[in-house]
């Protein structure tokens, strides 16, 4: 337990979502302060000790907020580096920066995955209309260009069927950098939930399958259905990257499954440095949720148990689904997470609802 932070303590949270939120109130059942730091009020503000709101390029503040705390950890993965660094400068940043750098990038996503030896989809950076033609002319079509930096749930890609005039995906994505991404043939999508401790001890829940729908999780589904080769195959590809980047905390790796026949069943599609949407599930199946794991990780306390006491279906509650929170509420084995949200507009996060099943077989 050397180094390791006592109840009572402030966790630092760069974010004012719903990840901020849950992770808070997880912080508070293991009796540690939070302070969350924000570019605007959010979910996460209505549970915490202390909030403030910020720009994150006002790294006056940002120092500031990292001297009222013991720690900080992040919600999301596009804190700018330049925050992540003053606050690093004071206080522990947890998972580190250079973990931000990683994600925050496609284009270095995927060398760094490529040059760790693990399996990506074929992939080149495009900054140009003759560097998609080129890249069209080597992978083939059909085949996503993505930006490089921001989007999610779907944005900023666009999808290109033929290798003939590619000029309107870079029009779809506003000309912005991006990276070119063949198309991988796959029979699921399944996520890695990782958590590595600050002494380097690593566990993983298990693999939810995940189904999405316009480009944002749907549900994600408790076992996946995959052999327990391919379901260790997946887990050894996730510690590898949090060793490599000397990770602290909830490490999310989404891949896709290609296949028993394929010589290579998985490929890697993205990482994400934070507590993630497809492991939501194991705030009412398992003991210990990636939010306390993520929490005893980065205040250097031992990792809790991954092992889950029930099968699970978590679906996401998009816009207007939110509305259905009577009728979900007086479901047998419905577990409701409403993340008090103004506006359910088209699209938006609003809250998820876990059925919960009987453990049976995996």
């Amino acid at each position: 337990m050397t180094g390791a932070l006592p109840p009572g303590s402030t966790i630092g949270i760069l974010g004012s979502g719903q990840l901020g939120r849950m992770l808070a109130v997880a912080a508070a059942q293991l009796g540690f302060r939070v302070h969350v730091y924000g570019d605007a009020p959010g979910p996460a503000f209505d549970v915490v000790a202390a909030k403030t709101v910020g720009a994150y390029e006002d790294l006056g503040k940002i120092t500031a907020f990292a001297e009222s705390v013991d720690v900080v950890t992040y919600e999301f993965e596009n804190v700018p580096l330049g925050a992540a660094a003053a606050a690093a400068a004071i206080k522990p940043v947890r998972p580190g920066p250079r973990a931000l750098e990683v994600a925050q990038d496609r284009l270095v996503e995927k060398r760094f995955l490529s040059e760790i030896g693990l399996p990506v989809a074929p992939f080149a950076g495009v900054d140009s209309l003759d560097d998609l033609e080129d890249a069209l002319a080597t992978i083939g079509a059909p085949a996503i260009l993505k930006t490089c930096r921001l989007g999610y749930d779907g944005k900023g890609q666009a999808r290109i069927t033929s290798a003939e005039q590619p000029g309107w995906a870079l029009e779809a994505i506003g000309h912005a950098p991006a990276v070119l991404e063949g198309f991988v043939a796959f029979e699921y999508e399944i996520s890695v939930l990782c958590v590595r401790g600050l002494n380097g001890t690593t566990v993983i829940y298990d693999v939810p399958l995940n189904k999405h729908q316009d480009g944002i999780l749907d549900t994600s589904t408790v076992p996946a259905p995959i052999s327990d080769a391919v379901r260790e195959r997946a887990c050894a590809m996730a510690t590898r990257i949090a060793e490599a980047l000397d990770y602290v905390g909830v490490l999310a790796v989404e891949m896709f499954y290609a296949g028993a026949d394929q010589q290579e069943p998985l490929v890697i599609n993205e990482i994400a440095p934070r507590v993630h949407n497809s492991g939501h599930w194991t705030l009412d199946a398992c003991g210990i949720s990636q939010f306390e794991n993520h929490i005893r990780a980065v205040a250097g306390w031992p990792l809790g148990s991954v092992s889950r006491h029930s099968n699970a279906v978590m679906t996401n509650l998009i816009g207007v689904d939110v509305q259905n929170w009577a009728a979900l509420a007086t479901e047998p084995g419905a577990c409701l997470h409403i993340y008090g949200k103004n506006d359910p507009r088209p699209g938006r996060k609003m809250g998820h609802v876990t059925h919960l099943k009987a453990l049976t077989g995996r």
